[in-house]
């Protein structure tokens, strides 16, 4: 189902311009025009899921595939030397359309962006807390 109010759903399916980097039937993939670097782009998905939560399985995998075509061709034509692919769910993650959506960001050295996270240093008891919880 597309979202006529989303403006990804409008994206994605062609009502609104974007700098399409590739499309498929399910996805289109366009330039952020908000760029964390050069080549910065979102795979947008052609029905509306809110997040990784809504989105059907075959869904997040054909998502990934079409990832995965579209950061190898970025990698290569832009020459970067690295690249995340990030995917938030939720205001607090970071999630800024609530529609799913995977970044692929190019990294370059000294490019200037740290998308990364310091890691923590949990006791053996924190983490046999923790994944009782999980378990539970």
């Amino acid at each position: 189902m597309k979202d006529n109010n989303c403006i990804f759903c409008l994206i994605a399916n062609g009502n609104i311009p974007s700098r399409t980097v590739m499309e498929n039937e399910k996805f289109r993939v366009i330039l952020d025009l908000g760029p964390a670097t050069a080549g910065h782009a979102l795979v947008l998905p052609k029905e509306h899921f809110g997040d990784l939560f809504e989105i059907p399985a075959d869904w997040a995998a054909d998502a990934m595939k079409t990832a995965q075509e579209a950061a190898a061709l970025i990698k290569e034509k832009l020459q970067a030397d690295g690249l995340n692919i990030v995917q938030n769910n939720g205001e607090t993650a970071g999630q800024t359309v609530h529609h799913f959506h995977m970044h692929i960001i190019p990294r370059y050295k000294g490019d200037g962006q740290n998308i990364l996270w310091k890691p923590g240093k949990p006791s053996d008891a924190e983490l046999d807390g923790v994944l009782e919880k999980i378990k539970a």
